[in-house]
């Protein structure tokens, strides 16, 4: 079984409750959430989100769409991704999150079927980027993953689920995804109010008339009106990762007082 996993919390810190957030009348998430449903490898779809009271809104969403949600630690994200595909018992996982409203369902099922086919621990389109910063996917063996929960200490580890793996070639089979053509200069990921403003326009777009739209169609928009493609965001990728790993050299220098 195929689970998909998609994060989602209200208390991101640079644009609060960005999930929840109405594009064309509708929140984000459900936005994300209809994309992802279309993948054809999906066995089924889940929203891990937090215990915090910000993210209540996040559980009545899902209610309300029928979409399973796993409520778990809000900063040990690890242990709430682990904790919500546990019980389903899947073979692997695909790691999704909800600041990505254009996920590609094709680039998911062809990352589940590189990694089934590869026979892999872990497989992405992230290792070597040729795809949109805003399309990226990540599968990972069940095993793989309980490894990674039992063993990762690190607080980068855990905030951002998967380090562990590939930083570990040599212990975990890693499979990745590329494309000749690169498009790693597209950022499709709303971290910011600019980020909003430009995934709003393309929604604006294409929707109304092709809500399956498809990542041609958003190429293809952006080369025809080079006025919304001028409003793409320029924020900096990974910057909360960059802060996990500034923790992780706290947590080290603290372990080594210890010992």
């Amino acid at each position: 079984m195929i689970l998909a996993i998609l994060q989602a919390r209200a208390s991101s810190r640079r644009l609060p409750g960005k999930v929840l957030k109405s594009i064309l009348g509708r929140p984000m998430l459900a936005l994300q959430l209809e994309r992802v449903g279309r993948a054809r490898r999906i066995d089924r779809l889940l929203v891990a989100t937090s215990l915090d009271p910000s993210d209540d809104p996040i559980v009545a969403l899902c209610d309300e769409l029928g979409v399973g949600c796993f409520r778990g630690s809000l900063d040990d994200v690890l242990d709430r991704f682990y904790r919500a595909a546990a019980p389903q018992k899947p073979a692997s996982v695909v790691r999704l999150t909800g600041d990505c409203p254009l996920a590609d369902p094709v680039v998911i099922d062809r990352l589940i079927e590189a990694h089934t086919g590869g026979d892999n621990d872990y497989t992405s389109n992230t290792l070597t980027r040729s795809f949109p910063d805003g399309l990226d996917v990540e599968v990972i063996s069940f095993a793989c993953l309980e490894a990674a929960w039992r063993e990762a200490q690190l607080p980068s580890e855990r905030e951002h689920v998967t380090p562990f793996i590939y930083h570990h070639p040599e212990r975990f089979k890693l499979g990745s995804l590329s494309q000749a053509h690169d498009l790693s200069h597209w950022r499709w990921v709303v971290d910011e109010p600019d980020d909003f403003a430009f995934i709003s326009r393309i929604y604006e777009a294409l929707y109304p008339t092709k809500p399956a739209f498809t990542t041609a169609d958003v190429l293809r928009l952006l080369s025809e009106r080079p006025e919304i493609a001028a409003m793409m965001g320029r924020a900096k990728t990974n910057e909360g990762y960059e802060k996990s790993l500034a923790a992780d050299a706290a947590y080290l220098a603290d372990h080594k007082e210890q010992t």
